[in-house]
């Protein structure tokens, strides 16, 4: 299964392609879409909309996983980054792709353990996982690939129905309970 994440932005969209087969991840591809700030935000929007689309025609991921906006004191940056995502979703969209969303809480906690995770350990976890020690990732293509393992590490994690006392959690999950 091929995955692509997308860490947006309107200044740059970090990228990064992973393939998760036999419980085994291989970095396949990433990268980060430069955009210039001297254009105004629809052309910018047009260069992720453009990119990703071709993203997806050349590698075919299975999969595609998108970080949530950030919510800061900025709401100009917030609504700014709310495009990005849309564009980018809709390239997805568009190309036949399932899209997933993450908040950057869960992508940390999925790669890193810790929901609170600085961008270095982020990045050391990520070439720890993907098994590449040479190579110097920007923050944006480490976030990227951080999100497609998070998603990875989400479809192989099996599904539990919520349960609403103890009871109905023994009898829904014999297994998991030592008697």
């Amino acid at each position: 299964m091929i995955i692509l994440g997308v860490d947006p932005g309107t200044n740059i969209t970090g990228y990064g392609l992973i393939e998760y087969t036999n419980n085994k991840f291989r970095r396949i591809s990433h990268g980060v879409i430069n955009l210039p700030s001297s254009k105004p935000i629809p052309e910018r929007l047009k260069i992720i909309y453009d990119e990703l689309s071709n993203l997806l025609k050349i590698y075919k991921p299975d999969e595609f996983a998108i970080e949530t906006a950030f919510y800061g004191k900025n709401v100009q940056s917030v609504m700014k980054i709310g495009y990005a995502r849309g564009v980018s979703i809709l390239a997805a969209i568009h190309n036949k792709i399932p899209a997933s969303e993450y908040s950057p809480r869960e992508v940390k906690k999925a790669v890193v353990g810790r929901g609170a995770a600085s961008k270095d350990q982020v990045s050391y976890m990520v070439k720890a996982i993907l098994n590449v020690k040479k190579i110097k990732f920007k923050p944006d293509e480490s976030d990227a690939l951080a999100i497609a393992l998070c998603h990875a590490f989400r479809l192989k994690a099996p599904t539990f129905k919520k349960s609403k006392s103890w009871k109905e959690f023994v009898e829904a999950n014999p297994n998991r309970v030592i008697k």
